[in-house]
């Protein structure tokens, strides 16, 4: 309480000076006229400016964008070239009087309502309105009143010992602002960069996520070594914690490291991708809709979610199905009876299931093969090429059934069902 009581006093007293000083009563003098001035100016040339940053509503190109962008800025006008029209007078005004404390404090306030302006009109909801009203305006505030340079020095005396390591706390309030803005940057960065890369049609899927993961450690990993410089820690000591993690991984962490890879060299080989239907040999099959660093997940028919770690896809057999829509050979079996002249048998159902639209001509049409003779009926299968596999959303088999019931019911062939000869022994009368 004393202290804030001694800077009102102060204050009051520099106040009091200002008002019998005639070169201060000049400077605000100065300060109405360069705020009546930019009031003039930004109200006559304001709309122009606006009539001309304004992109036509239908307009896409990177200019529209831009002008669009600098349309958020305009609310600043008014504040800022307040300040920049109070420069030129502190300029006249120190040659002329030799001093210019008021005219100084006047910019400086200018500019802290231009922050204010800024975090009010400008700035998004989110992080960024939540920075610059917590951080920045109070910094503008303690630098319009003067009060700036001695906040830093007595936060850079305030120390905090953690062992034999001593942080000021200026170093830990500008470590957590700056780190707060650099990994909301990355992760900005990180969001753009993967929406360009995504709308790359030319890359192959892994590449893409490759790409994707590459620029993601890239740009984290930068955030990261700029955090430390930021914050004055030694380089140095991050090798060597480094090497540490390294030795750690290595002991403790085997398998996170080896998913790590393998997911590394999935991306690089582009033989798995996302979209591709596969099975593995502890018996986990589906479609890959997610690759991540550490696993891929495979989506079942029925709707759930299989978590498979990267390194089955590398250390076992796996059956892939599909690459990206390639032709798959399926097959429906079915009888006919003894009775039927199997030599018509193929021709009718090869037409049959040929006039579905799904089933291919390329690389084969329809083949119907004799599989054997069994005990009631003669066994048949139908050979088909599609595009995919028979799962939840294609059921290929049900429809070729139906064809081929359907063909043979209209041919007249019998499909048979099992008989037995039952034969009665009585003994003769």
């Amino acid at each position: 309480m004393d202290k804030l009581l001694g800077w009102v006093n102060d204050a009051f007293d520099i106040a009091l000076g200002w008002l019998s000083s005639p070169a201060a009563l000049s400077q605000f003098a100065l300060l109405i006229l360069s705020y009546i001035a930019a009031r003039m100016l930004t109200r006559r040339f304001l709309p122009v400016v606006t009539r001309f940053l304004t992109p036509p509503e239908t307009a896409t190109s990177q200019l529209a964008r831009l002008r669009r962008f600098a349309l958020q800025f305009l609310p600043l006008a008014l504040p800022v070239l307040a300040f920049a029209l109070t420069a030129v007078g502190e300029t006249a005004t120190r040659q002329l009087f030799g001093s210019g404390e008021v005219i100084a404090f006047g910019k400086r306030v200018f500019l802290a309502l231009a922050a204010l302006e800024l975090v009010r009109k400008v700035l998004p909801d989110g992080f960024l309105k939540l920075m610059g009203r917590y951080v920045l305006l109070p910094v503008a505030g303690l630098y319009a009143l003067g009060l700036l340079d001695d906040a830093t020095r007595q936060l850079e005396a305030a120390e905090i010992n953690l062992g034999n390591i001593r942080f000021s706390v200026l170093t830990l309030i500008r470590g957590a602002i700056a780190g707060s803005l650099l990994f909301w940057l990355g992760g900005w960065s990180n969001r753009q960069s993967t929406g360009y890369l995504k709308a790359q049609p030319d890359l192959r899927p892994a590449t893409r996520e490759l790409a994707i993961k590459a620029s993601e450690v890239a740009i984290f990993g930068a955030a990261f070594l700029l955090l430390m410089s930021i914050m004055g820690i030694d380089l140095t000591a991050v090798a060597v914690l480094g090497g540490a993690l390294g030795v750690g991984i290595g002991l403790g962490l085997q398998q996170i490291a080896a998913n790590f890879v393998s997911g590394i060299i999935l991306l690089l080989e582009g033989q798995t991708t996302v979209g591709d239907y596969v099975e593995l040999d502890g018996g986990e099959k589906g479609t890959i809709v997610k690759m991540t660093a550490r696993a891929c997940v495979l989506e079942t028919f029925d709707g759930k979610w299989i978590v498979v770690p990267n390194e089955h896809f590398i250390t076992t057999r796996m059956v892939n199905y599909s690459d990206q829509g390639s032709a798959n050979r399926l097959e429906a079996v079915f009888s006919v009876a003894y009775e039927t002249d199997i030599n018509t048998v193929p021709a009718i159902v090869e037409a049959a299931v040929a006039a579905l639209p799904f089933v291919l001509t390329e690389p084969d049409g329809p083949d119907c093969e004799l599989r054997g003779f069994g005990e009631s009926s003669v066994d048949f299968a139908v050979e088909y090429w599609v595009a995919g596999i028979d799962d939840g959303r294609n059921k290929y088999g049900s429809p070729v059934l139906f064809a081929v019931w359907n063909a043979l019911k209209e041919a007249g062939i019998e499909m048979p069902y099992p008989r037995r000869v039952v034969e009665l022994r009585t003994p003769a009368a």
